[in-house]
């Protein structure tokens, strides 16, 4: 495993996520490579599972849901997520929870 890498840059902290959507309960279970992964209750339809994980990251790092923002993979079960107005450590700290 090579350890969650978050990039911090003017606009926010960027990262990957890995998502597995239709999932029982909402929960960061761990790494992926080097992405965080996340398994979301929200079934991979009509951006439902996106809506879920912009929701999960706003209130798990306490930042509005307009603060979560999917840069690539809207489609894509790997997501590069940008959330402005936090530090990476904060962004971190998720893995301290599973």
């Amino acid at each position: 495993m090579n350890g969650l890498r978050v990039q911090e840059t003017q606009a926010g902290c960027v990262f990957s996520v890995h998502v597995v959507p239709g999932s029982r309960r909402d929960a960061v279970v761990g790494l992926h490579g080097d992405a965080l992964r996340i398994r979301l209750k929200a079934p991979p339809v009509e951006g439902k599972a996106n809506q879920a994980l912009r929701a999960f990251l706003a209130e798990r790092l306490g930042v509005p849901v307009e603060a979560v923002e999917i840069i690539t993979g809207h489609a894509s079960r790997r997501k590069i997520v940008r959330v402005s107005g936090i530090p990476a450590d904060r962004v971190r700290a998720l893995l301290s929870a599973f």
